[in-house]
């Protein structure tokens, strides 16, 4: 580890000044792939809109995603890292019923356009509580900052709804090496509440290439919503074809 952020994190968490750096690892990791709309469910406000499918009738095309991560390992179990995950799903379509969305309304007929972007930023910590020969497993928690938007317009009108919040969430991962180059991952934050639920859990094939980079092909699943007692609903569901890289240093 850089000896610069080793001495700010000594600064930041003085207990950690009795372990030198150089048993701390950094590691960066890079995901990149298509994402598919399952559903997306909206209405705003929660009491007095119109549901709406964003995603229509059938779902629209592949959207591009990407997704880095980016923290460092100490005393080989616990991992701290911050991760960039955005969204961008956009879509078009002709209303077959009158539409209220946030104040405006949208006669029968009417050919509208959405925006819809839910970009994640999450803290995270993670403990290994167990390692063995061909298993291991962890847990820990994560803090992620939610900057959502949602959007429809049209000739007669435009209407915006904006989020941004902090949402806790129980990170896990468990890895099975079934031979010593592959392995099948579990991976993901999820959490429920009364308030609305989320969940980002990825199930992949790993090729560990030496020590220190891990490539890995799979599927994630997004999902979550909120019913905000008024303000507002959405729920959506997205589905991920992605291909990735971890390397550590």
């Amino acid at each position: 580890m850089n000896k610069r952020v080793w001495l700010l994190l000594m600064i930041l968490f003085p207990s950690l000044s009795g372990l030198s750096f150089v048993s701390a690892r950094m590691f960066t990791d890079v995901e990149a792939g298509a994402a598919f709309t399952g559903y997306n469910d909206a209405r705003i406000p929660s009491e007095t809109g119109t549901d709406i499918s964003l995603s229509g009738d059938t779902p629209g095309p592949a959207v591009p995603v990407i997704r880095v991560r980016a923290g460092f390992v100490l005393w080989d179990r616990h991992s701290f890292s911050l991760l960039a995950a955005p969204l961008l799903v956009r879509g078009s379509g002709t209303l077959d019923r009158p539409v209220s969305f946030g104040g405006t309304v949208f006669s029968q007929g009417a050919e509208v356009e959405s925006l819809y972007r839910f970009d994640s930023y999450r803290m995270s910590w993670q403990w290994q509580f167990y390692e063995g020969r061909r298993l291991s497993a962890a847990a820990g928690l994560t803090a992620k900052l939610r900057s959502a938007d949602i959007s429809l317009m049209g000739d007669e009108g435009y209407a915006r709804r904006s989020d941004l919040g902090v949402v806790p969430l129980i990170n896990f991962r468990l890895q099975w090496k079934f031979l010593p180059e592959y392995s099948l991952l579990l991976d993901g934050d999820a959490l429920w509440s009364p308030f609305g639920r989320a969940e980002d859990v990825l199930v992949a094939f790993q090729y560990h290439r030496g020590g220190n980079t891990d490539f890995r092909i799979g599927y994630r699943v997004l999902e979550g919503g909120s019913d905000g007692g008024g303000s507002v609903y959405t729920f959506a569901l997205f589905h991920y074809l992605t291909a990735g890289v971890r390397v550590r240093f």
